[in-house]
């Protein structure tokens, strides 16, 4: 069985903000570092073959200081997506200057496209080839991936064969669990983040799937 361990960066200013970062390349806030500091006491003891991480310095910035003086691969088709005339905007701010095509591409974001961006089916495409080569040049290994709430959820979405892409965007600094076996992916775990729970007991990876609290951990 081929595992992946899926982790989304830890916060950044503008993730506090609620500003579309897309294809941006800013890094952690204090908070982030911190977040991304219990995610190493989460991961700590499990033997992890290898790791990737997108080319955005907030997704190197994380696996950084979970997996420290590890050898980090990274791989540019993992980063977020490019918001085009949305990045760096509040869901306010573009409501005031783009109120049409925002509505529109909230409602059906597989059938609009923002203006200067990628499209989300594009996008879609370039991030399962890349984790679907990742699992398939490391079949039989435990592998870590650090990327952005994007890459994550249309992974999902594409597992599940749905177009929900809004349902499975996980929160900053939460681990979820893809595993290959028998020529068939499936999703144990998604948007855990017990491991942030101020004062928290977490367990250890291989067991936390099981009996998390209700909220917590997305069961599929």
């Amino acid at each position: 069985m081929t595992r992946l361990i899926l982790i989304r960066h830890g916060e950044t200013l503008w993730n506090a903000k609620k500003r579309y970062c897309g294809s941006i390349n800013i890094g952690l806030s204090a908070k982030g570092k911190k977040q991304a500091g219990r995610l190493r006491g989460r991961l700590s003891g499990m033997n992890i073959h290898k790791i990737y991480t997108s080319d955005r310095r907030r997704a190197i910035q994380t696996a950084k200081i979970i997996f420290q003086d590890a050898k980090i691969n990274k791989i540019p088709d993992l980063k977020e997506m490019n918001f085009g005339i949305f990045e760096g905007l509040t869901y306010r701010e573009i409501m005031k200057k783009y109120p049409k095509i925002y509505s529109a591409w909230l409602k059906r974001p597989f059938c609009v496209v923002i203006p200067k961006s990628e499209s989300l089916i594009s996008f879609r495409k370039r991030v399962t080839r890349a984790l679907k080569k990742i699992i398939f040049i490391n079949k039989n290994k435990t592998i870590a991936v650090v990327c952005h709430g994007g890459p994550i959820s249309a992974f999902v979405a594409a597992i599940l064969k749905t177009n929900d892409f809004w349902k499975y965007i996980p929160h900053s600094a939460s681990i979820g669990i893809v595993e290959y076996k028998n020529g068939s992916l499936k999703i144990k775990a998604l948007n855990d983040t017990t491991h942030l729970n101020r004062g928290a007991r977490c367990q250890k990876l291989p067991l936390f799937w099981a009996g998390q609290e209700a909220g917590k951990v997305r069961m599929l």
